[in-house]
């Protein structure tokens, strides 16, 4: 994964203007029964994708709007690498987002709402940030190793193949 170097330019009048897109499709989501995020990507000034939470209008609970429009500009560029891309999102990410958004190697993002905003709202980011911080064994939800010299079966695959293509 490469490395950015952090830039303090400030906001552009452009940036503004992505992000109050960001913002109205996380209005539109609440007026059509879905949840107050919204965002937008872009590519060399362009919007290529642009969506609000789907969760409870889908039933999937990783359909939030990063994650949604994520696989709608991969879709629409035909690739599952952003770079060159940046997101604006009308919420800080939560941590499952955020790891789409690295995945995607997007450049930049900007954001809303704070997690903490979030959290005032009775949505769960903030505390999915402290689950992340405390040792497997100390987590709400439990998570057990099992059959590990089994599963290393796929990695020696994975690892012996020549024309992999990685990510």
């Amino acid at each position: 994964m490469k490395k950015h170097k952090i830039s303090a330019q400030p906001a552009t009048e452009e940036d503004k203007q992505f992000m109050r897109e960001a913002i109205r499709l996380a209005s539109e989501s609440v007026r059509n029964g879905g949840g107050p995020f919204g965002a937008v990507i872009l590519k060399d000034g362009e919007i290529v994708a642009g969506c609000n939470n789907r969760v409870t209008i889908n039933n999937d609970p990783t359909a939030h709007a990063e994650v949604t429009t994520i696989r709608e500009a991969c879709q629409r560029l035909n690739t599952y690498d952003l770079s060159g891309c940046r997101i604006y999102t009308s919420c800080e990410p939560c941590p499952m987002c955020l790891g789409a958004i690295y995945w995607a190697r997007l450049d930049r993002i900007y954001y809303g709402n704070t997690r903490k905003d979030a959290r005032d709202i009775e949505f769960a980011d903030d505390f999915i940030y402290e689950e992340l911080d405390k040792p497997l064994d100390q987590r709400t939800v439990p998570i057990i190793p099992l059959l590990r010299e089994e599963a290393a079966e796929s990695f020696r695959l994975w690892q012996e193949k020549s024309d992999k293509t990685t990510y």
